[in-house]
């Protein structure tokens, strides 16, 4: 996986995006406009720098836990659709993606630094 963080930002993108617009036009069956898009576009451009970032910078503990963490949050994001708690399932669902998704990227960051300072303390 050394040189492939490019692809993997990529991938993590794509799907992303491809995911949050399979939400909203099919499960929901709401009419995507351009706007729209553009903010699942900028979303997914962002969870794709943020995977290709942790691979480029070696960040081996930090990684599985963000993707975990990113499918916990289409999981629930497309429970919240299905269910549609008081007819706000739509607003829950981006809400509860977003929220997860940034404690699991704050989450997965601070694993990661407890461990690498644990590891300099063994070294010396």
């Amino acid at each position: 996986m050394e040189n492939s963080y490019g692809k993997v930002g990529a991938i993590a993108g794509l799907s992303t995006f491809a995911l949050l617009v399979v939400g909203l036009r099919n499960v929901l069956g709401i009419d995507i406009k351009i706007l729209t898009f553009v903010a699942f576009a900028v979303f997914g451009l962002i969870i794709g720098i943020a995977c290709a970032a942790m691979l480029f910078y070696k960040l081996n503990i930090a990684f599985p836990i963000f993707c975990v963490a990113l499918i916990i949050a289409f999981f629930d994001m497309f429970r919240s659709y299905i269910l549609d708690i008081n007819g706000q399932g739509d607003l829950l669902g981006i809400l509860s993606l977003l929220i997860i998704t940034s404690f699991g990227l704050g989450v997965s960051l601070i694993v990661q630094f407890i461990v690498t300072l644990i590891m300099k303390y063994k070294e010396s």
